[in-house]
């Protein structure tokens, strides 16, 4: 088992002085589990930490927290404060920029944080200005403020939407939930078009408007389920795709946004769904399945398996 550091035991110690204000130090040692020698050092380094932290002698003596001193509702450790820079990272927002969102939230905690707990996490943030995004796109922060609002007060709104392929669509839909999966944020809705279920990349979605209507959501609806079930669903193009392998081996390989996996017998299994972008689907997703296979439905789909399949072809003649 790891030591427990000393910052982070003076955390902890600043941590009981926020809710046992006058605390003695033999009390302040019980609680940390230490000597109280060791419990005059944390307090020492919370000092050190520009915490004023004031101490009364006396039989009715104790530690307090200097008056006007406003802490956070959190305490965090320097692990922690480095554990939320990076999740920030990888959310792939400008998090030295005080003007994203994220920039912006996360400079605050870190200001608040004692010095020598947010120091490695202020030189991670200032450096990663230089850190390449892994995608050119993330949900946009007033598209997906205005979509959760949308499903709190359960009010219809019409959508701005950019396929895969490029092209501008609108749709009227009930949203439901918003729901993150596999790195996307999904906005999972009734469509009134199609009067079914939908799943749609907020990344994607580029204005949304209130209607006057408003909607129930299903009592027994799992967002997580249902999003999972519908992610290969409504989209322009059908897929077809039958695998000469079990169905057991197959499905650790199929995503469900490739649509649904069904068994053929004991040896075979067949994929059915649906894509916006069919050369994707072949080419990204149905090359990194390492069995047999026949693509049987789908004009799209099976275009552009023949397209990639000839053109890898000539790469090697």
């Amino acid at each position: 088992m790891s030591e427990i550091s000393p910052t982070a035991r003076a955390l902890r110690a600043l941590d009981i002085l926020q809710g046992r204000p006058g605390i003695t130090a033999t009390e302040l040692a019980e609680r940390l589990g230490v000597t109280e020698r060791a419990a005059r050092r944390y307090v020492a380094i919370l000092r050190e930490a520009d915490i004023p932290v004031e101490s009364t002698r006396g039989p009715y003596g104790g530690y307090t927290l200097g008056r006007g001193l406003r802490l956070p509702p959190l305490v965090f450790s320097a692990t922690e404060a480095l554990g939320l820079v990076m999740a920030a990272l990888d959310s792939q927002h400008a998090v030295a920029d005080p003007s994203d969102p994220v920039g912006s939230a996360l400079g605050k905690i870190l200001r608040v944080l004692p010095t020598n707990v947010a120091r490695q996490a202020t030189t991670m943030r200032e450096t990663a200005r230089t850190v390449p995004e892994r995608s050119p796109s993330r949900p946009d922060p007033e598209v997906t403020s205005a979509l959760v609002a949308a499903v709190a007060a359960q009010q219809q709104v019409r959508l701005g939407y950019r396929t895969a392929a490029g092209n501008a669509r609108t749709f009227e839909v009930d949203p439901w939930s918003v729901v993150v999966r596999y790195g996307r944020w999904y906005l999972l809705c009734l469509s009134h078009h199609a009067g079914e279920l939908r799943t749609f990349r907020i990344d994607r979605i580029s204005e949304v408007a209130a209607l006057d209507g408003t909607f129930e959501v299903p009592a027994d609806l799992d967002p997580a389920a249902a999003l999972e079930a519908n992610l290969g669903k409504g989209w322009e193009h059908e897929t077809h795709v039958v695998f000469d392998a079990p169905f057991e081996q197959v499905r650790p390989w199929i995503r469900p946004t490739l649509g649904e996996l069904r068994a053929r017998g004991d040896d075979r299994c067949e994929l059915v769904g649906s894509t916006s972008n069919a050369a994707a689907y072949a080419g990204e997703w149905l090359a990194g399945v390492p069995f047999p296979f026949t693509v049987v439905g789908g004009d799209e789909l099976r275009a552009a398996t023949r397209e990639i399949g000839e053109r890898l072809l000539r790469a090697v003649e």
